[in-house]
């Protein structure tokens, strides 16, 4: 969406939030396998952000990302007072893990190998994707959206289906969250999180995938190693906002299209 399309967008913890929700509702209610459940979710959200991008994508820029942050904010509100359904800030405890032949995932190391081989599959999807003379199209609608236009392209559609990819694979994500932790509550998808997810693109670089590995990176476990140093958890945790605050200052003043990118807003 945001590196090689140029959407200005910040509802993709919606979009997890969505899936999160869905595959353990499917879970916890139904006993469906967590397998399905994921696929459940990222179809899930894949409609919802159909659904939001059809109106939403009419706008651009600062109107765009002031779209999405309200249809995060909407979702958000809804998974926290629907109570009925999500139990509201009381959350959704016991959600089941994921399996193989009767032997549940739970720990770390077990969870890593499914992890891993989601980030390869989505890697290479979105690779896939990104190379294909429909990356082509996608990165002439970010450099000059009416020369696009003027060449034949159905530049509305294009979008749609960039929208639509990118909640699809948020809704994954959120579906390997939930089963995890095996806890959900609406604070886990705060708007907030979409400004971080964001961020670790902006920092990485865009326009590269390699840039956003690098963000999600740096940006995660670069704060966590204050948690060695020994300092007192008052200290620690305003020390780890300041050294993220500080780099992503830096960074917009040296390099702004992010470590690798290859675009700036």
């Amino acid at each position: 969406m945001v590196g090689y399309t140029g959407l200005a967008a910040l509802g993709h913890a919606a979009f997890s939030c969505v899936g999160a929700y869905v595959s353990a509702l499917l879970a916890l209610n139904y006993g469906i396998s967590p397998w399905l459940g994921i696929i459940a979710a990222a179809s899930g959200a894949a409609l919802v952000g159909t659904a939001i991008a059809i109106p939403a994508l009419r706008l651009r820029g600062d109107y765009l990302a002031l779209a999405t942050l309200g249809f995060a904010a909407i979702v958000y509100s809804i998974a926290k007072n629907w109570a009925d359904i999500t139990r509201g800030p009381l959350g959704l405890p016991g959600i089941p893990s994921f399996t193989v032949l009767g032997y549940s995932l739970t720990g770390g190391w077990s969870f890593l190998l499914i992890l891993t081989s989601a980030i390869l599959l989505t890697t290479l999807v979105i690779d896939r994707i990104v190379t294909s003379p429909f990356g082509l199209i996608l990165r002439g609608i970010r450099e000059e959206e009416i020369a696009t236009f003027t060449m034949g392209k159905n530049v509305k559609r294009f979008k749609i289906t960039v929208f639509v990819v990118g909640a699809f694979f948020a809704g994954a994500a959120g579906s390997l969250y939930a089963h995890y932790t095996s806890f959900i509550d609406p604070s886990s998808f705060t708007i907030m999180e979409s400004i971080t997810i964001l961020l670790m693109v902006v920092f990485g670089g865009m326009g590269t995938l390699r840039g956003s590995f690098i963000g999600a990176i740096t940006l995660v476990v670069l704060p966590e190693l204050l948690r060695f140093v020994g300092l007192p958890s008052s200290v620690a945790a305003p020390l780890r906002q300041m050294i993220y605050g500080l780099l992503l200052v830096i960074l917009m003043i040296k390099r702004p299209q992010g470590i690798f990118g290859k675009y700036r807003f």
